[in-house]
């Protein structure tokens, strides 16, 4: 079998899995906190950044549009959970904050994320987990090399 053969084979195998797990995570949020995983992906971004993003940085972070997040961001400042920060010195651009508030919920979610992860992936041992996860981030910091060198 020719190597492009293998190749479409583990991509398709890796869409497979990764389109099953997001499913159950996606069911998962809903039933049990009421939220979605684009709302629990912008908590998660803010609660690593602190002194919190610009909207078109944040966007870029999330892979999504601007006005994507700026409807995430509707929602989840009515709620509490983020508040928005006006930057100096510019009087059109944002910096959205997680509140106290959104990181005890990003928390409270994140602890389950973590053990319903666990669950599905439990047969994977811990080493192997460690040396696949390693191959895939060194897999995508070769992609990002070749695709920045392309863009010169």
């Amino acid at each position: 079998m020719s190597g492009s053969k293998d190749r479409l084979r583990l991509w398709l195998r890796l869409l497979k899995v990764v389109r099953g797990i997001e499913a159950e995570v996606r069911d998962r949020l809903r039933r049990e906190f009421d939220t979605t995983l684009p709302r629990f992906d912008m908590l998660a971004a803010l609660s690593r950044h602190p002194d919190g993003l610009k909207m078109s940085h944040l966007s870029g972070v999330l892979r999504v549009s601007n006005g994507n997040v700026t409807g995430l961001a509707d929602r989840l400042t009515d709620e509490g959970l983020v508040k928005r920060v006006p930057v100096p010195g510019d009087r059109r651009a944002m910096i959205l904050q997680i509140t106290t508030a959104g990181q005890r919920e990003f928390y409270r979610q994140a602890a389950a994320h973590e053990d319903w992860i666990d669950q599905m992936l439990g047969d994977v041992p811990a080493a192997e987990a460690r040396a696949m996860a390693e191959r895939l981030t060194a897999f995508a910091a070769g992609k990002e090399e070749k695709e920045a060198a392309h863009a010169q």
